[in-house]
Order: C-alpha cells, then sequence, then structure tokens
C-alpha cells in the first residue's frame, strides 16, 4: 500500500526521559477466563501498565457478565456486547432478547462485538463434507451492523479471507465506517479495501512468530493500527505454556516497533491513541 499514511514515524528518539504510554488491550474475553481468574487478572493490570481493555462478548449471558465486570471495574473494563459467529446460532427468541437487553444498555457499551460470520466452523464442517448454511449468520450480522449505526457505535468483527468482503458489503451499505477487524488475515485486494474505508485491524501476540500477520503489520496504515491479546486463547513460540495477559500488548508493540523501523516509545503511544480514539475512551 503506497499511501501516505504510512509514511514512517520519527525513529529518533526522545530528547527527554518520560514514562512509555500505557497499554490497551483491544479485544480480550475477559469473562472467558476461569472465575477464579478473572478478579486476579483485573487487579494485576495496574502493576502492568494496563489502562483498560475491551472486553467483548460471545452472547447475552457474556455480555451480562462482562456489564458487571465494568461496573466492579470501572473504566478499567470497558465492555462490547454481541455474538461470537464460531457457535451455532440459538433460536430467534434469543437473538432478539440479546438485542432488546443491548438496546436497554446501549449507552454502558464501548462497542458492538464480537460479531462476525463463521470462517473456521464453516471450513470444518466444509472438509467433512458437512453442508452449511451461511445466509443466516449474514442476515445476523447485517442486523448489528445496522444496531452499531442506530446507536453510532463501533463494531468489532470476526470477519477473515472472504468473509471480510461479505463483512465490508454490509458495513458499505449501511454506512458504518468505526469497524475493528479482529486478528484479521486476507488478501491485498480486501487489505487495500479495508485501509482505504478507515478500518482499523489489530494485532495479537503471533505477530512474533506469524509471517502471515508481519506481512498485514507493514502495509496498513499507522493510524488505524492497535494490539489485542484475544485472551484466553493462548499463543505459540515465546508465549508458549504462558496465561495470556493483557501486558502481552507490549510485545506486539516492541514486535510491531522492529518489523516497521520505528521508535517502540513513539508506536507505543500511537497504539495508545489510536484505541483510546477508535473506542472513544476520551476519560481515560
Amino acid at each position: 500500500m503506497n499511501d501516505s499514511k504510512n509514511k514512517k514515524l520519527n525513529t529518533t528518539a526522545p530528547t527527554t526521559t518520560t514514562a512509555p504510554a500505557p497499554l490497551i488491550d483491544a479485544h480480550i474475553h475477559v469473562d472467558s477466563y476461569p472465575s477464579e481468574q478473572q478478579e486476579l487478572l483485573l487487579a494485576s493490570l495496574a502493576d502492568s501498565s494496563v489502562e483498560a481493555v475491551i472486553a467483548v462478548s460471545m452472547h447475552l449471558a457474556s455480555s451480562r457478565a462482562n456489564l458487571c465486570l465494568s461496573e466492579r471495574f470501572p473504566g478499567l473494563v470497558r465492555p462490547a456486547f454481541g455474538f461470537h459467529p464460531e457457535q451455532p446460532l440459538p433460536p430467534q427468541a434469543e437473538l432478539d432478547l440479546l438485542f432488546d437487553w443491548m438496546d436497554k444498555h446501549a449507552e454502558h457499551m464501548v462497542a458492538v462485538g464480537e460479531v462476525g460470520l463463521p470462517y473456521y466452523n464453516r471450513l470444518e464442517a466444509l472438509e467433512r463434507g458437512v453442508s452449511f448454511d451461511l445466509a443466516p449468520y449474514i442476515e445476523l450480522l447485517e442486523r448489528f451492523v445496522r444496531f452499531a449505526g442506530k446507536h453510532n457505535k463501533p463494531i468489532v468483527l470476526h470477519a477473515v479471507y472472504e468473509d471480510a468482503d461479505i463483512a465490508c458489503d454490509l458495513l458499505e451499505r449501511h454506512g458504518v465506517t468505526q469497524a475493528h477487524f479482529h486478528w484479521f488475515k486476507g488478501s491485498a485486494a480486501t487489505t487495500e479495501r479495508m485501509a482505504r474505508n478507515g478500518y482499523y485491524v489489530s494485532f495479537t501476540p503471533d505477530l512474533l512468530y506469524e509471517d502471515e500477520i508481519r506481512s498485514l503489520a507493514t502495509q496498513y496504515p499507522l493510524g488505524q493500527v492497535m494490539a489485542e491479546t484475544d485472551g484466553p486463547w493462548p499463543f505459540e513460540g515465546p508465549f508458549s505454556e504462558q496465561q495470556t495477559h493483557p501486558c502481552m500488548t507490549a510485545e506486539v508493540i516492541r514486535a510491531y516497533s522492529k518489523l516497521t523501523g520505528q521508535n517502540e516509545t513513539v508506536v507505543r503511544q500511537l497504539f495508545y491513541d489510536n484505541t483510546r480514539r477508535f473506542y472513544a475512551l476520551s476519560n481515560l
């Protein structure tokens, strides 16, 4: 992508000694950690320079749990409500309950998410020779996109490869521009389209060892990138057998800095500012 947005940052080291910018985990499933670990995890964040986490949800019960966590840890846990696509769809009545609940709690959510399309479940089904009907998932995603537009909320997307093109179609159709494609993988053409539309992407700790993700990091506009863990999802390489922790976003930023030839202190501030801007975390 030869875009002015991709010009390198000033790599001159700061002339004064200042504390590095805080960290924000742009995508984590806090409520999916074992219940006894959740409070320990969140209580440890201050010592890890983590200022906030975007707590995405799996379904209605998950959304309720993340709302409770945000009330117990105000300012630290910023909840997003939605339905993760890599699971069977519930009856329509259950989805209606979720949307009704989200309507009532819209002021408490920083985003709609995690929502999207079931690429991995669909791939597994097709590999087993089992048919998979994607249409109901597309209809549900469109409903979430409309909800995001109605409430002027960012939307957090699980949409990779060809599914990302479907998501882009829906976003463009409904005029939703605040989109975060988490842990994105896709074609050069889709990547160009997303960047051109102003959508954000985030990198997980696999930036340290996955060539596909490292290639994306060198292409995407600097002003549209964030760091995430997708915890409690485990990682390999230097993170093997470690519990996924939001402080790992510091390693993501360090790897990104080395990969793109930028000053780490400057890049850490950039990621912090990008995440605050995207999620409208003005009161941090």
